[in-house]
Protein backbone atom coordinates (compact mmCIF):
# COMPACT_ATOMS: atom_id res chain seq x y z
CA UNK A 1 0.00 0.00 0.00
CA UNK A 2 1.20 3.00 -0.80
CA UNK A 3 0.39 6.68 0.96
CA UNK A 4 0.72 9.97 -0.91
CA UNK A 5 -0.01 13.05 0.61
CA UNK A 6 -0.22 16.47 -0.42
CA UNK A 7 2.12 19.36 1.22
CA UNK A 8 0.73 22.60 1.88
CA UNK A 9 -2.57 22.77 3.44
CA UNK A 10 -2.05 18.87 4.16
CA UNK A 11 0.78 18.26 5.86
CA UNK A 12 1.80 22.01 6.71
CA UNK A 13 -0.33 25.00 7.35
CA UNK A 14 1.47 27.44 4.93
CA UNK A 15 -2.05 29.77 4.13
CA UNK A 16 -2.50 31.02 7.61
CA UNK A 17 0.83 32.65 7.40
CA UNK A 18 0.52 33.94 3.70
CA UNK A 19 0.03 37.48 4.92
CA UNK A 20 3.03 37.51 7.40
CA UNK A 21 5.43 36.06 4.70
CA UNK A 22 4.47 39.10 2.04
CA UNK A 23 5.38 41.53 4.76
CA UNK A 24 8.49 40.41 5.79
CA UNK A 25 9.51 40.36 2.35
CA UNK A 26 8.27 43.33 1.74
CA UNK A 27 10.07 45.01 4.89
CA UNK A 28 13.60 43.17 3.42
CA UNK A 29 13.20 43.80 -0.23
CA UNK A 30 10.96 47.57 -0.04
CA UNK A 31 12.07 48.98 3.13
CA UNK A 32 10.91 52.35 2.77
CA UNK A 33 7.45 50.72 0.82
CA UNK A 34 4.71 52.77 2.52
CA UNK A 35 1.59 50.96 3.35
CA UNK A 36 3.47 47.84 3.05
CA UNK A 37 0.58 45.72 5.55
CA UNK A 38 -2.00 46.92 2.67
CA UNK A 39 0.37 45.58 -0.48
CA UNK A 40 0.48 42.35 1.74
CA UNK A 41 -3.54 42.31 1.90
CA UNK A 42 -3.63 42.89 -1.95
CA UNK A 43 -0.73 40.12 -2.54
CA UNK A 44 -2.65 37.83 -0.10
CA UNK A 45 -5.46 37.94 -1.96
CA UNK A 46 -3.99 37.49 -5.21
CA UNK A 47 -2.24 34.18 -4.01
CA UNK A 48 -5.61 33.26 -3.19
CA UNK A 49 -6.97 33.72 -6.25
CA UNK A 50 -4.52 31.17 -8.19
CA UNK A 51 -5.49 28.76 -5.00
CA UNK A 52 -9.10 28.00 -6.22
CA UNK A 53 -10.08 25.54 -8.97
CA UNK A 54 -10.13 26.47 -12.56
CA UNK A 55 -12.39 25.29 -14.56
CA UNK A 56 -11.41 21.65 -13.73
CA UNK A 57 -7.71 22.29 -14.13
CA UNK A 58 -5.31 21.87 -11.00
CA UNK A 59 -3.65 25.33 -11.59
CA UNK A 60 -3.29 27.93 -14.34
CA UNK A 61 0.08 29.23 -16.44
CA UNK A 62 2.85 30.31 -14.23
CA UNK A 63 2.06 34.30 -14.19
CA UNK A 64 5.43 35.85 -14.86
CA UNK A 65 5.66 38.30 -11.80
CA UNK A 66 6.17 34.86 -9.22
CA UNK A 67 9.60 34.27 -11.73
CA UNK A 68 11.26 37.96 -9.70
CA UNK A 69 13.11 37.06 -7.06
CA UNK A 70 10.38 38.97 -5.01
CA UNK A 71 8.86 36.06 -5.04
CA UNK A 72 11.05 33.27 -4.55
CA UNK A 73 12.17 35.13 -1.28
CA UNK A 74 7.79 35.42 -0.16
CA UNK A 75 8.06 31.48 -0.63
CA UNK A 76 11.22 31.11 1.39
CA UNK A 77 9.50 33.56 3.99
CA UNK A 78 6.40 31.26 3.83
CA UNK A 79 8.58 27.95 4.38
CA UNK A 80 9.90 29.54 7.75
CA UNK A 81 6.88 30.32 8.76
CA UNK A 82 4.90 27.11 7.64
CA UNK A 83 3.49 25.31 10.67
CA UNK A 84 2.97 21.06 10.67
CA UNK A 85 -0.58 20.02 10.43
CA UNK A 86 -1.84 17.52 13.27
CA UNK A 87 1.56 16.28 13.95
CA UNK A 88 2.24 15.07 10.45
CA UNK A 89 5.80 14.38 10.73
CA UNK A 90 5.17 12.13 13.76
CA UNK A 91 2.25 10.51 11.14
CA UNK A 92 4.85 9.99 8.61
CA UNK A 93 7.08 7.91 11.16
CA UNK A 94 4.83 6.22 12.03
CA UNK A 95 3.05 4.89 8.85
CA UNK A 96 6.46 3.96 7.58
CA UNK A 97 7.19 1.99 11.07
CA UNK A 98 4.31 -0.24 9.97
CA UNK A 99 5.84 -1.01 6.46
CA UNK A 100 3.97 1.87 4.56
CA UNK A 101 5.66 3.25 1.88
CA UNK A 102 4.97 7.19 2.05
CA UNK A 103 5.65 9.34 -0.77
CA UNK A 104 5.05 12.93 -1.27
CA UNK A 105 2.71 13.85 -4.16
CA UNK A 106 2.03 17.85 -5.08
CA UNK A 107 2.01 20.32 -7.35
CA UNK A 108 4.88 22.41 -8.14
CA UNK A 109 5.06 26.30 -6.71
CA UNK A 110 4.99 28.68 -9.50
CA UNK A 111 8.73 29.36 -8.57
CA UNK A 112 10.40 25.87 -10.63
CA UNK A 113 11.76 24.22 -7.90
CA UNK A 114 10.61 25.65 -4.57
CA UNK A 115 8.26 22.93 -3.49
CA UNK A 116 11.17 20.49 -3.36
CA UNK A 117 13.39 23.28 -1.50
CA UNK A 118 10.49 23.97 1.04
CA UNK A 119 9.78 20.68 2.09
CA UNK A 120 13.91 20.57 2.88
CA UNK A 121 13.49 23.46 4.49
CA UNK A 122 10.61 21.99 6.37
CA UNK A 123 12.19 18.77 7.61
CA UNK A 124 9.57 16.78 5.48
CA UNK A 125 11.92 15.56 2.41
CA UNK A 126 14.09 12.96 3.76
CA UNK A 127 10.58 11.51 5.52
CA UNK A 128 9.27 10.30 2.16
CA UNK A 129 9.95 7.20 0.38
CA UNK A 130 9.54 9.34 -2.51
CA UNK A 131 9.40 12.94 -3.51
CA UNK A 132 6.72 13.34 -6.87
CA UNK A 133 6.69 16.78 -8.13
CA UNK A 134 4.36 18.20 -10.52
CA UNK A 135 3.13 20.89 -12.22
CA UNK A 136 0.41 20.94 -14.42
CA UNK A 137 -2.59 18.20 -15.45
CA UNK A 138 -0.36 16.56 -18.13
CA UNK A 139 2.52 15.88 -15.44
CA UNK A 140 0.16 15.23 -13.13
CA UNK A 141 -1.22 11.85 -15.43
CA UNK A 142 2.77 11.56 -16.07
CA UNK A 143 3.19 11.34 -12.16
CA UNK A 144 0.78 8.88 -11.67
CA UNK A 145 2.07 6.60 -14.52
CA UNK A 146 5.43 6.40 -12.59
CA UNK A 147 3.73 5.38 -8.93
CA UNK A 148 2.80 2.60 -11.12
CA UNK A 149 5.57 1.70 -13.27
CA UNK A 150 7.61 1.88 -9.77
CA UNK A 151 5.40 0.13 -7.35
CA UNK A 152 2.61 -1.75 -9.40
CA UNK A 153 -0.26 -2.69 -8.61
CA UNK A 154 -0.58 -1.77 -5.27
CA UNK A 155 -3.57 0.04 -3.58
CA UNK A 156 -2.38 4.13 -3.64
CA UNK A 157 -3.83 6.37 -1.22
CA UNK A 158 -3.76 9.71 -2.13
CA UNK A 159 -4.57 12.58 0.22
CA UNK A 160 -4.91 16.08 -0.71
CA UNK A 161 -6.43 19.43 0.28
CA UNK A 162 -7.94 20.03 -2.64
CA UNK A 163 -9.98 17.28 -4.17
CA UNK A 164 -10.42 18.94 -7.54
CA UNK A 165 -7.27 17.12 -8.34
CA UNK A 166 -8.70 13.69 -7.96
CA UNK A 167 -11.47 14.52 -10.64
CA UNK A 168 -10.64 12.18 -13.41
CA UNK A 169 -7.31 10.72 -12.24
CA UNK A 170 -6.51 7.60 -11.03
CA UNK A 171 -7.61 3.77 -11.39
CA UNK A 172 -9.94 1.25 -9.89
CA UNK A 173 -6.81 0.39 -6.83
CA UNK A 174 -6.84 4.34 -6.18
CA UNK A 175 -8.17 5.44 -2.83
CA UNK A 176 -8.98 9.49 -2.66
CA UNK A 177 -9.07 10.98 0.85
CA UNK A 178 -10.07 14.69 0.99
CA UNK A 179 -8.21 16.48 4.01
CA UNK A 180 -10.42 18.72 5.06
CA UNK A 181 -8.24 21.88 5.89
CA UNK A 182 -10.58 25.02 6.74
CA UNK A 183 -8.83 27.80 4.51
CA UNK A 184 -9.27 25.34 1.05
CA UNK A 185 -12.22 23.70 2.40
CA UNK A 186 -14.40 26.54 1.24
CA UNK A 187 -13.67 26.10 -2.73
CA UNK A 188 -15.11 22.65 -2.53
CA UNK A 189 -18.79 21.60 -2.90
CA UNK A 190 -21.01 18.94 -3.69
CA UNK A 191 -20.16 19.07 -7.50
CA UNK A 192 -16.57 18.61 -7.13
CA UNK A 193 -17.19 15.94 -4.64
CA UNK A 194 -19.66 14.07 -6.56
CA UNK A 195 -17.47 13.29 -9.34
CA UNK A 196 -14.82 11.63 -7.18
CA UNK A 197 -15.08 7.83 -6.30
CA UNK A 198 -13.62 5.81 -3.67
CA UNK A 199 -13.70 9.65 -1.75
CA UNK A 200 -12.86 9.74 1.97
CA UNK A 201 -13.11 12.90 3.96
CA UNK A 202 -11.13 13.07 7.33
CA UNK A 203 -10.65 16.38 9.40
CA UNK A 204 -7.58 14.68 11.34
CA UNK A 205 -4.72 13.35 9.99
CA UNK A 206 -4.40 10.48 11.82
CA UNK A 207 -7.46 9.59 11.20
CA UNK A 208 -5.98 7.84 7.70
CA UNK A 209 -5.38 4.48 10.14
CA UNK A 210 -9.36 4.31 10.12
CA UNK A 211 -9.35 5.04 6.37
CA UNK A 212 -6.31 2.37 5.58
CA UNK A 213 -8.37 -0.06 7.76
CA UNK A 214 -11.79 0.26 5.64
CA UNK A 215 -9.57 0.23 2.72
CA UNK A 216 -8.14 -3.61 3.45
CA UNK A 217 -11.55 -4.85 4.16
CA UNK A 218 -12.94 -3.10 0.90
CA UNK A 219 -9.90 -4.56 -1.48
CA UNK A 220 -9.46 -7.94 0.62
CA UNK A 221 -10.69 -9.85 -2.14
CA UNK A 222 -9.59 -8.13 -5.44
Amino acid sequence: MIIGFDFDGTLVDSYSIIEEAFKKTLEKSFPLLPFKSLWAKILTLIEYYYEKPKFGKNRVKQPIIFKIKFFRMWFEERAKLSKPIDNSKELLKRLKEEGYKVISFSAEDFADGMKEYRLKITGYYDLFDDVIVWKDDKRLLQAFQYIRNKYGNDIFIWIDDKPWRFIGKGDERTVFVWYRFPITSKFVNNEILDRIPNLYVIDNLWDIFDVIEDVKRSFKNL
